[in-house]
């Protein structure tokens, strides 16, 4: 991922970070392990998935640009 990563990333962007993973399950994002969101990966947007499941997305985001290479 070449830019930030923002409210309308795609949790396929923000997956293809190194660390995302790490820091997507310490917020207990369920879209990990289930089996339905490889099939809408491509189209589901950070700020969606964090408000279906009461995540900070502003604390997330910063969380997870902290993360980006520089």
């Amino acid at each position: 991922m070449s830019s930030k990563i923002n409210q309308n990333s795609t949790l396929k962007d923000v997956l293809d970070l190194e660390e995302a993973e790490d820091v997507l399950r310490k917020y207990n994002l369920p879209c990990l392990s289930c089996p339905m969101a490889k099939f809408e990966i491509e189209r589901l947007k950070l700020a969606e998935v964090c408000k279906m499941y009461q995540i900070d997305v502003k604390r997330l985001i910063q969380e997870l640009n902290k993360k980006l290479p520089e």
